[in-house]
């Protein structure tokens, strides 16, 4: 998928300049840096026309973004200690997230030649909790940890100075570049004369830095503008990795289209709908994320369906999405149907056939890397239903 997008890309917008200093048989490099792993593909040009060969691909290990966050996460355990960070995550898990966005927000903005600290504010019940839970400040946590490359500011700061963010970044940078520069050395990749830089971590100047110091000398580097969105389409949501806290803001409003209870005055007439002696009120979009809302990761929605009618042996649930948050209806400009859910009911046992006339499915998503994991149990047996989640290639 990733492989496709650099390949389309770089033909969209490698015409003009770079394109005419493209020859047949010259190669490159895409690397694509996400949050999680830096996947690396090799093209040749085959002919004028610009068709490519993928003479190589290889995926990274864990060298993406992430890695950045998660040693600002072990420098906290080494200020303040493992086993407090870990109840902090636990008891207190939305100013835990509040941390980790606000870290992340500062993380874009380091840059290699920045001579003042960054501030990061650690949230009220981050100081209260602490101190509660060790008996003693902050302020005199730090000072004791002697990591007199973070220091406490009197409004409640964390202070990383220059040598602090280079140290976060090190690690993960230096695996980046060792990954690049070891695929260079293979056989089938001799000859690389361009390395594209694509995807979120490779908007970080800390990262373009690095690459222009240690490949520069072999190779043009080109770091396209706002191909971050060429990337996006291909991954649906966000991350699942149940043993890292990491926190993406959603990027489109997801939902399901329902039926609820016509009210007058409220609703529009055209979309009354009257079933069974009952008016009802049609597409209305019941919203499960919103664009823009932090979502921790793994986070769960669980919402309750009902089959319209009791012999139903299937229940499917149109999932859409929009760019904008302000929709009612799944009629209204700029939503798109994106996929669909299928819960498959199992015929109701005999004598449940009363309860059977108001069954209540209840289904829970998880947000996952590329896809959302649907569980879904019929409440008048406490069994599973079988429930799959289809998105649309769009």
């Amino acid at each position: 998928r990733k492989a496709r997008h650099s390949r389309t890309f770089l033909v969209e917008r490698g015409t003009g300049e770079l394109w005419s200093e493209m020859q047949t048989g010259d190669r490159y490099i895409v690397a694509d840096c996400g949050g999680g792993t830096v996947d690396l593909t090799v093209h040749q040009i085959e002919q004028p026309q610009g068709t490519l060969k993928e003479l190589y691909k290889v995926s990274g290990g864990p060298y993406g973004a992430v890695g950045v966050d998660l040693a600002f996460e072990a420098m906290l355990c080494k200020i303040f200690g493992e086993d407090f960070i870990e109840s902090f995550k636990a008891k207190r898990p939305a100013a835990w997230v509040d941390l980790t966005i606000a870290f992340e927000a500062r993380k874009r903005t380091a840059t290699p030649g920045r001579s003042n600290a960054l501030n990061i504010s650690l949230p009220f019940s981050f100081i209260d909790f602490y101190k509660r839970y060790r008996g003693q400040s902050v302020e005199t946590a730090l000072r004791k940890s002697n990591m007199n490359i973070v220091k406490w500011s009197s409004q409640g700061m964390l202070r990383l100075t220059p040598e602090a963010m280079n140290e976060l970044f090190q690690p993960t940078i230096n695996n980046i570049i060792k990954h690049i520069e070891e695929l260079m050395q293979r056989q089938e990749v001799q000859g690389v004369r361009f390395l594209f830089l694509v995807g979120g971590f490779a908007e970080s100047p800390m990262l373009q830095r690095a690459a222009q110091n240690a490949l520069g000398q072999t190779c043009r580097i080109i770091i396209p503008q706002d191909v971050g969105l060429t990337i996006l389409k291909g991954a649906v949501l966000f991350g699942l990795d149940p043993t890292v806290v990491r926190v993406r803001r959603c990027p489109l409003t997801y939902g399901v289209g329902v039926l609820n209870r016509f009210v007058e005055g409220r609703h529009p007439r055209d979309k009354l709908l009257v079933k069974e002696g009952r008016d009802w009120c049609t597409d209305i979009l019941d919203r499960f994320v919103s664009v823009d809302q932090s979502v921790a990761l793994g986070e769960v929605v669980r919402r309750s369906y009902t089959p319209a009618r009791s012999g139903q042996r299937k229940i499917i649930i149109n999932i859409y999405c929009s760019v904008s948050d302000d929709v009612v209806y799944i009629s209204d400009p700029g939503v798109r149907k994106c996929g669909a859910i299928t819960l498959d009911l199992p015929e109701a046992l005999p004598g449940t056939v009363a309860r059977a006339e108001r069954r209540e499915i209840r289904a829970t998503m998880q947000f996952g890397d590329t896809e959302i994991k649907v569980m879904a149990v019929d409440m008048a047996t406490n069994q599973t239903v079988r429930a799959a989640i289809d998105f649309l290639s769009n």
